[in-house]
């Protein structure tokens, strides 16, 4: 049978996927807050992929029960897809529920504000159709609306929205990230690990917002700033929400 020399490509690629620190082989605790965070943000590791990591976990810990801990997260929807640490014995009962073992690596700190079991950045997307990239400033214009399900990456530059993002979509970009009109979504700046990155918007309505790993949920914004014009910055490890000068 004749083959296609060009019918694939592989080779090594680069991605940031969300990923479960263990911090307890408790799986009832781990339930209760995963339907806790899901609560707060429903779409945000809807159909994602996941990793998780044991590296956390005290070296004496009790055996983790991959097939329930595996089952509770497909059954909400979430895909994970490896394991990070672990004791051989851990990884041989993780790739039985389909898992793959990966390498230590090196790897970002990624932490909430506030301290969360769930911890991360969805993985890179590319920028949506209607979405144009200025070559010498690397930054990316959208002038059309952003719907629900659509993703708009910015890589390597800032991200300028000019039209209404709508609860559901995603905002990404390696820099900062200007929206001008209402601002649903999740919004997630610095995906590379650039804390010197901002959010700017104009009428603050976001689901998540995440500047380097660092996140906050829509329940985290002080009230009076919801609808507002403000800022988003990090500062010595913790997210800052500021509004922005009249």
């Amino acid at each position: 049978m004749a083959t296609n020399p060009h019918a694939f490509d592989l080779k090594a690629d680069s991605f940031s996927f969300p990923t479960l620190y263990l911090l307890s082989t408790d799986l009832d605790a781990v339930e209760a807050l995963l339907e806790q965070r899901l609560e707060q943000a429903p779409d945000f590791f809807r159909n994602a992929p996941l990793v998780i990591d044991l590296s956390r976990l005290d070296t004496n810990h009790q055996m983790v029960e991959f097939p329930l801990l595996v089952g509770m997260l497909r059954g909400r929807g979430i895909i994970p897809i490896g394991l990070r640490g672990g004791t051989p014995e851990e990884q041989h009962s993780a790739t039985l529920t389909e898992l793959a073992i990966l390498g230590e690596g090196a790897r970002p700190k990624r932490t909430r504000s506030a301290p969360t079991a769930v911890e991360g950045a969805p993985p890179e997307a590319t920028a949506a159709g209607e979405a144009e990239s200025t070559p010498a400033s690397s930054t990316v214009v959208v002038t059309r609306p952003v719907r629900s399900g659509q993703r708009v990456y910015a890589a390597g530059g800032d991200l300028v929205v000019l039209a209404p993002v709508s609860s559901g979509a995603e905002l990404m970009a390696d820099g900062h990230i200007h929206t001008y009109s209402a601002l649903r979504g999740r919004v997630l700046a610095g995906v590379k690990g650039d804390r010197s990155a901002r959010v700017f918007c104009s009428s603050l309505q976001a689901e998540l917002v995440s500047i380097a790993g660092r996140y906050m949920l829509i329940d985290d914004y002080p009230p009076k700033m919801v609808g507002q014009s403000v800022h988003f910055y990090l500062e010595r490890d913790h997210l800052y929400i500021q509004p922005l000068p009249a």
